[in-house]
């Protein structure tokens, strides 16, 4: 069979993982090829993965999305593309689960784009179309043969489906306009420069950290792994001597189960894996096996080369070298990370480089200039919050925490229900995110707002609603700290059965004016798209000498009812209302710590840490009815939907301990 010599090649998502390995194996072994990489840089994208392609004459990086028609055609027709090397997709099954209409648009949306435009130019001698092996879906257990290239496609996650999707257009389109397309299935893939959501560098970051390593379910699930400059020599093979119309298993016989990976990571880092792994909730669907018959592909001369052992250990060597490649990576190194969809690091750090940018969107592309020498690449897009409430509780706290996370923030200097003031500080600020902590709770307490209803109607109405509004108009997510204190138990929901009152519950408490508020403008707000509603209740924190501590409110009080309640340990949860705003996370969400705790059991931890000889009376609701003006509400929460999306959150009691007792024990 004759080998297929390219002369122009674009490479789609290039900046990524496995494309970056194979466009700087292209541009070193064939000076005579000219290789375009094109690449929008999402999260898991960046530059630096280029760095070894930079300054070598035949390489070219454009910054743009597959999604654009008018760029895909411009590059095609001015670089003379004669062939396509398919690799932008979003691959994170993780994701998929959370933000699937996302995965639609990428995988099978813009491979639509790339093929049109093939068809249009007519110039392409090559389409080769990476796609992932799990779009066969489950392996039985007991296989002894893998999937060959003709197995049915049966895939089990939103990621597989599109890539199953974007196979069935790139098949149609090599049948109905002779487009000379190949596509390839391939295993694992791990090594140097991968983002840290996927498994093996997850694992070795973690333990870099001295954390734990979390699988999912019971890590009895089956992989296979390759090395990624195998890989990489795969797709050299595929590109010279694959052959039109075919499909290529790219596979290893080697498997292994996800604990044995944790377990050999463990055993490099010497760590006891007893300790060392924990075991988390799964996924909604996790394949249990994927097992590839890749000889095919062998047939062509391409084999395995990396030992497992060595591969693993050269993959440790780089990140341990490396630690901060992909900056802050905090979210994807969670059990059940959801990273948001924002651009990841454009900066080549030499000014030799021959980037050239566009402003390119789904329906509009112009190029701009190639960016000038000393010029400045863009840059990855920060955090910058704009906070609400600076002399609140929560306010303060949130600032502190933006200060030791090294998140730009400021605070909002308008009136919340002052319209004009809220875009002036938009405008000056030009904030990602905008925390709403600010509002009326009253002064001390919620008895306040019984006399003062149109202060608080301005406040918590008013003020949220405008805020909201214009957040919307200048496409900001609002973080909006809300109250659970609209719930009290009921028939449906009695104190002691454990049966919380879940996000979609109609608010069924109105004994004060500040609960009546806030049920009121919650339900305002579902008509905001914009919005993240979070209820807090009886909040807690480490600080005790704070007088709205809810420990140290009830520690003064000469006496106390006693009724189990949901609370809100600050110091876990208001880190995890930053990482949602990360995660652009919406909707409404039951803001507390799971399980309930009492008024007297809170108390006994009092005097157990703080001060042994601490005694206090309990009063019934009627006799706490004689001495304040409006009455309290009581409930439990079902935080599950928190707990689903951060399963390291701890329960009340657990939290009260490790956060607010122990770091103020006395005794």
């Amino acid at each position: 069979m004759a080998s297929y010599k390219p002369k122009n090649i674009l490479i789609t998502g290039a900046a990524g993982f496995i494309a970056s390995h194979v466009a700087n194996r292209l541009v070193r072994n064939y000076p005579e090829y000219k290789i375009v990489v094109l690449d929008k840089l999402d999260y898991c994208s960046n530059t630096k993965n280029l760095l070894p392609s930079k300054l070598s004459p035949n390489f070219k990086f454009v910054k743009g999305d597959i999604e654009s028609a008018d760029l895909v055609n411009y590059l095609l027709i001015t670089e003379s593309i004669d062939t396509i090397m398919h690799f932008a997709a979003q691959t994170h099954v993780d994701n998929s689960f959370g933000n699937s209409f996302e995965f639609t648009k990428n995988n099978i949306y813009g491979t639509h784009v790339l093929l049109e435009a093939c068809k249009v130019t007519g110039q392409i001698r090559r389409f080769i179309h990476v796609s992932t092996d799990e779009v066969y879906g489950e392996t039985d257990e007991d296989a002894v043969v893998g999937n060959h290239e003709a197995s049915q496609l049966l895939p089990t996650n939103p990621y597989s489906a599109t890539k199953a999707g974007a196979e069935m257009l790139v098949m149609a389109y090599g049948r109905s306009y002779g487009l000379p397309v190949i596509t390839t299935r391939g295993n694992n893939v791990y090594g140097p420069n991968q983002f840290p959501e996927k498994l093996i560098p997850k694992f070795i970051l973690l333990a870099m950290r001295g954390k734990t390593l979390p699988i999912h379910g019971d890590g009895s699930n089956v992989r296979s792994y390759l090395y990624c400059e195998d890989v990489a020599e795969a797709f050299e093979v595929i590109l010279h001597k694959g052959e039109v119309g075919r499909v290529y298993n790219i596979g290893t016989k080697k498997e292994r189960r996800v604990i044995d990976v944790a377990k050999d990571i463990c055993k490099l880092f010497s760590m006891d894996p007893e300790t060392s792994i924990e075991f988390v909730e799964n996924r909604p669907f996790n394949d249990q096996r994927y097992f590839l018959d890749d000889q095919r592909l062998k047939n062509l001369g391409w084999s395995e080369r990396t030992v497992w052992e060595d591969g693993l250990k050269k993959t440790i060597e780089w990140y341990t070298q490396n630690p901060d490649w992909w900056g802050d990576v905090t979210g994807a190194l969670l059990p059940h990370p959801r990273m948001l969809m924002m651009p990841g690091s454009t900066n080549f750090d030499s000014e030799d480089s021959k980037e050239t940018s566009y402003v390119s969107g789904p329906n509009q592309t112009r190029m701009v200039v190639p960016t000038p020498k000393g010029g400045s690449s863009p840059q990855k897009q920060s955090l910058k919050f704009l906070i609400y409430g600076r002399t609140g509780w929560i306010g303060g706290l949130l600032g502190q925490l933006c200060e030791k996370q090294g998140i730009a923030f400021a605070y909002g200097k308008g009136r919340l229900e002052d319209r004009s003031s809220l875009n002036a500080d938009i405008q000056n600020i030009k904030p990602t995110h905008v925390f709403n902590a600010a509002g009326v709770t009253g002064r001390p307490n919620v008895d306040w707002c019984e006399s003062h209803k149109t202060e608080t109607i301005r406040a918590n109405v008013a003020g949220t609603l405008t805020m909201a509004d214009v957040c919307r108009d200048h496409g900001l997510l609002m973080m909006n700290f809300a109250t659970g204190c609209i719930f009290e138990y009921d028939a449906a929901h009695p104190q002691g059965s454990g049966i919380g009152f879940k996000e979609e519950d109609k608010p069924n408490f109105i004994g004060s004016f500040y609960s009546k508020t806030k049920a009121m403008v919650e339900e305002l707000l579902k008509e905001y798209d914009n919005v993240c509603t979070l209820r807090v209740r009886m909040p807690i924190s480490s600080d005790l000498n704070n007088p709205r501590n809810f420990i140290t409110k009830i520690s003064r009080y000469n006496k106390v009812v006693n009724i189990p309640n949901s609370m809100t340990v600050l110091d876990e949860l208001l880190p995890i209302s930053i990482e949602m705003a990360k995660r652009n996370l919406k909707g409404i969400w039951n803001f507390t710590n799971p399980g309930v705790v009492s008024h007297n059991e809170i108390l006994e931890m009092y005097k157990t840490y703080i001060d042994p000889k601490f005694k206090w009376e309990n009063f019934t609701l009627e006799e706490q009815a004689k001495v304040i003006v409006a009455p309290r509400s009581n409930n439990e929460m079902d935080a599950s939907k928190l707990k689903k999306e951060f399963p390291e959150l701890l329960s009340i009691k657990e939290s009260l301990i490790m956060y607010a007792f122990e770091p103020n024990r006395r005794t």
